[in-house]
This record gives structure tokens, sequence and C-alpha cells, in this order.
């Protein structure tokens, strides 16, 4: 009997020890903006006779370009758009959802009519103060708009994500045995089985539900959804090689695929 004793008493102290293992998702996340591969879906925009219309939307968008609010319809994020003309070279897109500003954004075309320079204030996080993003786009095909469009007009692709505020790199997760928590600076969070079963995602305009799935020890997919319609999919993929690296593929209904690299602080 003592015998047994004295073999159980080990186990049963080790038996805490591999309860509180940590995950290797486990901690703060931050995406390194440098090895980001931007969405591989063009986008199309026509600005022409007053109207603006973006074809890559999804659904399309196709609006009077008056500065004034109109209704739009399937969209997570928006339900108006305002389009409003600053220049011959730039525009102001001002998104709302329930009258409440969730994206203002300002395109302006260089003088070439090459590339465009994006900037975004993002108020769609309802927890957190705003984030902000500046990226560079490249025209695709022809280098000047159709004769009588405005310089948007054409087809564009993010080339180079310049600049993102703190609030908008940074993500914490935390896996509590068959459970994953997520939490950023922004007031995003959640808290889901690992086994695809929805839960309610907190502080985001366009997604109110999520599913997370535990594929392997260092794989795991996350599906955001909004009114039980897929927006989003990431699948996080830590380094076998390094575990403070995790790769970060993103496949979104609006933009495409992106791939994102993000280093453990």
């Amino acid at each position: 009997m003592k015998k047994l004793l004295r073999i159980g008493l080990p186990i049963a102290l080790l038996m805490p020890v591999l309860a509180m293992a940590q995950s290797d998702f486990d901690g703060t996340w931050k995406i390194d903006l440098n090895k980001a591969a931007m969405p591989d879906k063009p986008d199309v925009f026509v600005l022409q006779g007053g109207n603006y219309h973006c074809k890559s939307c999804v659904p399309a968008v196709n609006v009077k370009a008056d500065g004034e609010d109109h209704r739009v319809t399937g969209n997570p994020y928006y339900d108006t758009i305002s389009i409003k003309v600053l220049g011959d070279q730039s525009i102001e897109r001002i998104e709302k959802q329930n009258g409440k500003t969730v994206a203002v954004s300002k395109m302006t075309v260089s003088p070439d009519g090459a590339t465009a320079m994006i900037e975004i204030t993002d108020s769609s996080n309802t927890n957190s103060d705003t984030a902000t993003y500046k990226e560079t786009m490249t025209r695709l095909g022809k280098a000047k708009p159709p004769a009588g469009a405005h310089a948007i007009s054409g087809s564009w692709r993010t080339s180079k994500m310049e600049s993102v505020s703190g609030n908008g790199l940074m993500l914490t997760f935390k896996v509590e045995g068959d459970n994953l928590s997520m939490t950023t600076p922004a007031g995003q969070s959640y808290s889901a089985k690992l086994d695809g079963t929805d839960a309610p995602y907190k502080g985001s305009s366009g997604i109110n539900r999520v599913s997370v799935m535990r594929l392997s020890k260092g794989t795991i997919v996350e599906t955001d959804k909004h009114d039980g319609k897929e927006v989003k999919v990431m699948r996080l993929m830590v380094d076998p090689n390094d575990t403070r690296k995790m790769e970060i593929i993103v496949t979104d209904s609006q933009r495409g695929t992106s791939t994102l690299v993000a280093d453990k602080q």
C-alpha cells in the first residue's frame, strides 16, 4: 500500500503542472506590417457623371457623389455611404451604421495617376478609440482613368500598408482547456469553445458571432460572422520551429485574401 502511495503522490503533484501548461497561442501578438502580404482582390471604382460606383464592393455600391448619406444594403459594416469630391485627385467616403459613423476614408491619387494614398479612420470597434490606417494603392492596367472620369476611376490593388495605429496591430489569446479567448486593445473580444460552436463576438459593428476550431496543436481556424453570414475566416498557425511567430491567413468576403505575420510580445 505504501509503495502505491509513493508512486501515486508524484503523479498527483504533477497533474496540476500539466493542467497549467501553456498553449503556444497564449500571449499578446503584434502584426509586423513589413511582412504583410496585401489582399489579392483589386478594388474597382468608377466616378463619372456625378455617380460613384464601387464594382468590387460586396454587394456592389452605386450612389450619387453629392456628399449626402445614401442607403445601401447587404454589407455587415455599414448601411449608408456618402461620397464627397474633394478635388480632381481626391474624394472622401463616409460609412455609417444606424446613423453612427463607422469609417471615414480619403483617397488621393498621385499626379501621374499611377498610385493612390488611402487614409482611413475606423470607428467600427465599438468599445474603444478609433483606429487609423494608411495604405498605398497601385493602379492596374491603364495609367489614366477613362475620359471624363474622376482620377480614382479604375482598378487598384493595395501594394503597401504604410501605417496602422497601435490598437489595430495587437491581439491577445488565451487557451484554457477546450476554450479560446481573444481580446484586442481596440475593444474586440470573444470566448469560444474550440469545437466550432458559435459564440458572441463583442466590440465590432460588423461581426457579432464567431466560431473557432482547433485543427492541431499549432493551428486554429476562426470564422467571423454577422447575423449568421460568414464575413471573414482567419487561419492562425504558430510556427513549430519558432513558437514566437504566427502566420495568419485572412480570407475576407470584402477584400479577398491576405497573409499577416505576428510576433509574440
